[in-house]
């Protein structure tokens, strides 16, 4: 009696290895026809892009562009400008989306020694519209100060095409 459930085990334990190297070998055989399969291109299906190399453009906020030291009050003009970019001839390209950054000047008192120290703090986002939006011209016109910085970067920019690249960063220094 226990020969005969002794040989009923070995034949289920058999049985079941059998049926995981079966198991095993239909899952290693699918992903390798998968992987042939995947890799061999349709005819017609792949379409050749051509190369495309962005122009030299220039980003001007008003008439500034690079960097740029300008007084106070033609920098809180500046903010409310929308930032163009534009080629040697000319051609005017749109702005999609840039990266806008505010660092500002304030005062703080330092705990240790309990004078009034000048700290810098920055602010920043990403915009798809120009020029800022109302809330931040406001708030920027409102408290510009001497030594404060305007800085757009990461600006991508849209040919006629509807190509799109970097054009190069802008910074506003307000002395």
């Amino acid at each position: 009696m226990q020969l005969l459930r002794i040989l009923i085990k070995k034949s289920s334990i058999m049985k079941l290895r059998l049926l995981l190297i079966v198991l095993l070998i239909s899952i290693f055989h699918t992903a390798i026809f998968a992987q042939v399969s995947a890799g061999r291109p349709k005819p017609g299906t792949i379409t050749q892009v051509a190369k495309f190399k962005p122009p030299a453009v220039k980003t001007y906020l008003g008439k500034n562009s690079d960097t740029a030291q300008v007084q106070l009050d033609e920098a809180t003009q500046l903010v409310g400008l929308p930032l163009h970019v534009t080629d040697a001839k000319n051609n005017v390209y749109t702005v999609t989306s840039y990266q806008f950054l505010y660092k500002k000047k304030s005062v703080i008192e330092n705990e240790q020694t309990g004078k009034k120290e000048i700290a810098f703090t920055t602010v920043s986002n990403l915009f798809k519209v120009t020029p800022l939006p109302d809330l931040w011209k406001n708030n920027i016109t409102e408290s510009l100060q001497k030594d404060e910085e305007l800085y757009f970067f990461d600006v991508i920019v849209q040919d006629k095409l509807n190509r799109r690249f970097f054009a190069p960063e802008l910074k506003i220094k307000v002395k």
